[in-house]
């Protein structure tokens, strides 16, 4: 199948780790951002098969595993109230909250479903006109074109009964905050391939020109991810700091001019804190005035006071590349996928869960 066994095909996998270790004279430390790429690199053993100089951290790309307690409580708390269907993505469901999770409060006889889209979610507002519809809308900049479809769809029809609470982040400040740490170790991140499908990559070149740091646009196939790591090894050799676009098959500077307008329309950068990480100024999308009718925030109350994460649970570390999942001392210890401590180990796109999901022992032959 094209774009799976064309990027999946280990002679062009063999092509580029030559060509890495043909180029790589001292170690680097690489982060891919997205938690799609962290499955791909273990699941095909890719970390197994690069040099020893370099070092692959896995940064906060998981839109799931940085959704802050607060607004999963008060998720659950909207859920509780009268006349409330809450809808949401099903990789939300299991994430912990400050006292249970959206499939507890589910057993408790609230009504939350899972959707798939936005508009599935909408649907259901129409077809229950007595009750209240919220959607849960959670994602980077990918899925929020959608919710905005979603909003933009029940103002032009007048949906009374649909709200949304907006849990969408953006990931160039999460970037910008990584390197600006005092413990930074990122030498060159591998930037998601599906954000800058929307979004383009012009965001990204003041900050590879202000950090000095190359960034690789980059898709999430096993060649994809080797020849970003080229790209990105490269330039790092020599002494370079640019943005270049690997997933050029999708991607274009100026992304899905169509999907951009949708977001400005309808959202507005914010302030937003991060789980594990803090409050990152303008990491965030809020709904705009313009449709605060359709606030969940607005609608049904403020978010509920700051939450700490357990101190059992170090991803926080994890997502700011500090650690690796297996260094936390709970790692498939106290915390497993069936019973986490953190959003890492529930998501699929969580570095947590991809640790333990995929063992050397697991491993097949790229294209297997």
């Amino acid at each position: 199948m094209k774009f799976l066994d064309e990027f999946r095909n280990s002679d062009l996998t063999g092509k580029y780790l030559q060509a890495i270790k043909a180029t790589i004279r001292q170690p680097w430390t690489i982060m891919e951002i997205c938690g799609g790429q962290t499955h791909s690199i273990l699941k095909y053993g890719l970390d197994q098969m690069l040099p020893d100089e370099i070092t692959l951290l896995h940064g906060p790309g998981c839109p799931v595993c940085v959704t802050p307690i607060e607004l999963i409580d008060m998720a659950i708390g909207i859920a509780g109230q009268p006349n409330v269907i809450l809808c949401t993505f099903g990789d939300m469901m299991r994430v912990p909250g400050s006292d249970g999770n959206l499939l507890d409060a589910r057993a408790r006889g609230n009504d939350i479903r899972m959707v798939y889209s936005p508009l599935e979610s909408l649907k259901i507002a129409e077809n229950n006109p007595d009750k209240r519809i919220v959607f849960f809308g959670i994602g980077f900049e990918t899925t929020a074109p959608t919710t905005a479809l979603a909003l933009k769809k029940a103002k032009k029809n007048r949906f009374d009964n649909y709200f949304v609470l907006s849990a969408h982040v953006r990931v160039p400040p999460a970037i910008e905050l990584i390197l600006s740490s005092p413990e930074n170790r990122v030498q060159a991140f591998l930037a998601a391939g599906h954000v800058c499908t929307v979004m383009g990559y012009r965001e990204y070149i003041p900050i590879a020109e202000n950090f000095h740091v190359p960034i690789v646009v980059t898709g999430f196939e096993p060649v994809d991810i080797l020849q970003g790591i080229c790209m990105a090894i490269n330039q790092l050799e020599r002494g370079a700091a640019a943005v270049e676009n690997q997933y050029s098959r999708v991607v274009s500077e100026n992304g899905n001019s169509m999907a951009r307008k949708l977001i400005d329309e309808v959202f507005e950068t914010t302030s937003r804190k991060w789980r594990g990480i803090g409050e990152i100024a303008g990491g965030g999308l809020s709904i705009k005035p313009d449709y605060a009718a359709y606030d969940a925030a607005r609608v049904f109350g403020p978010v509920v006071a700051k939450v700490e994460e357990s101190p059992r649970c170090l991803s926080g570390k994890v997502l700011r590349g500090l650690i690796k999942p297996p260094e936390c001392p709970a790692f498939a210890v106290d915390c497993s996928p069936a019973n986490p401590l953190g959003a890492p180990m529930v998501s699929a796109e969580g570095a947590c869960a991809a640790y333990y999901n995929y063992s050397i022992s697991r491993q097949g032959p790229i294209g297997g």
